[in-house]
């Protein structure tokens, strides 16, 4: 018969932390690209469907920067607990 292999919590932890933590880092660069698009759009250069105007940019901008800092933390946070063996 095959040996079969118990999967501890820790490398279940690992797993789930690392999925989480590059499932947040990828909404933060969706986030920022459509920053990045609006801004080129209220600049001229239409890429896409953008914002009205310059003060809607602004405000997905600092939505944009509020959402990456908590983010971060959270991977931080998940990072911390997919650590603990």
């Amino acid at each position: 018969m095959a040996e079969q292999q118990k999967i501890s919590i820790a490398e279940v932890r690992k797993t789930i932390s690392t999925s989480l933590s590059t499932a947040f880092g990828f909404v933060i660069a969706l986030v920022w690209s459509n920053v990045i698009l609006g801004g080129l759009g209220n600049a001229g250069i239409k890429l896409q469907p953008t914002v009205a105007d310059w003060v809607g940019w602004l405000i997905f901008m600092v939505v944009a920067a509020v959402l990456t800092v908590v983010m971060i933390v959270l991977i931080v946070v998940i990072g911390r607990w997919g650590s603990k063996e």
